[in-house]
């Protein structure tokens, strides 16, 4: 009796043994391993360099190397499907382009839903659009090309990140409000959008300042309204929508992270938390607005609060507008 009831304990304490660390790893010690930061973007757009921007601060935080992951393609769905497969332990999380957080859903059926498939961690950063032109473009002023596009019927292209993306979606707003028709030549993120822009293969195109402002020094590009409600400080030349003589052309771009859903709580806190520390810090802030951004921080439940508005101002715009999924 007494040998089973060492034996008992010996099994018992060896379960302990055994359970402990992993306890402890779900507790307090995440991460303890690598994070996988998932991209819906190829590099070199908004979302490549909101993601980079956070990944090394925030690996040096958690004392976990945050690799990038660039997932481009199906307007966000395919880096969406991955996180949105992946197991809710912290380790792959996700950037997302609001375009493609809030309108692709609108516009495509997908195999995912923005609200339910994901748990908000952070906003990263905000910015309005620019509308940018090739410089050999004969229009200095948004008046100007909408007067082109009258004249050239069809003639004029625009690039966008992909179907569905903000880009599109503004643009095609643009359409309707000026009655005019400029094609959409869709890409597989902004960076392949921008090559081929520069390169004369297309005319324009509206996106976030970020992968525009050293092209704009350079003359390679140029910008003829912000869609912002105010000028940007850092393009103080360029004027804003209501200046260029449509005001309801208000259109903002974020980048959030998201991790799985049912990620547990004390994580999802631990990375906002970070987070917000990272985008309070002088260097992060000063590298945003250089950028033509903000470091627009929102917690969890003001991400969740405000993609859920997201989603209901697009669908109105999107429907008052009868914009479709090409």
């Amino acid at each position: 009796m007494t040998h089973k009831i060492l034996s008992a304990s010996a099994m018992l304490a060896a379960a302990g043994m055994v359970l402990a660390p992993v306890a402890h790893a779900q507790d307090g010690s995440y991460p303890n391993r690598p994070v996988m930061l998932v991209v819906s973007a190829a590099a070199g757009g908004t979302t490549d360099l909101a993601a980079r921007m956070i990944s090394e601060p925030l690996s040096k935080a958690l004392g976990q190397s945050v690799v990038v992951d660039n997932r481009p393609g199906g307007n966000g769905t395919i880096a969406a499907q991955v996180v949105q497969r992946a197991k809710p332990d912290g380790y792959t999380l996700m950037v997302q382009y609001s375009g493609y957080h809030v309108i692709t859903p609108l516009l495509t059926k997908v195999s995912w839903d923005p609200v339910k498939d994901f748990a908000p961690v952070a906003n990263i950063l905000s910015a309005p659009q620019v509308l940018v032109v090739r410089p050999t473009l004969p229009v200095k002023s948004l008046k100007e090309l909408v007067a082109y596009a009258k004249a050239n019927p069809n003639k004029l292209n625009y690039a966008s990140s992909g179907n569905g993306s903000l880009q599109h979606v503004s643009t095609e707003l643009l359409n309707q409000m000026a009655g005019i028709q400029i094609t959409h030549v869709p890409y597989k993120g902004t960076g392949p959008a921008m090559t081929d822009l520069l390169g004369g293969n297309v005319d324009l195109t509206i996106t976030t300042p970020p992968p525009l402002m050293g092209h704009i020094a350079a003359g390679k590009l140029r910008p003829l309204v912000v869609t912002s409600k105010t000028r940007l400080p850092s393009l103080k030349d360029v004027p804003s929508a209501p200046e260029a003589g449509y005001p309801d052309l208000d259109v903002s771009s974020w980048f959030a992270m998201y991790a799985p859903a049912g990620t547990p709580k004390p994580i999802i806190d631990k990375l906002t938390a970070e987070i917000e520390k990272i985008m309070k810090s002088e260097a992060f802030r000063k590298k945003a607005e250089e950028l033509g951004a903000e470091a627009r921080y929102m917690n969890p439940q003001q991400l969740d609060q405000y993609q859920r508005t997201e989603l209901v101002r697009w669908g109105k715009v999107i429907k008052s507008a009868d914009i479709h999924a090409e």
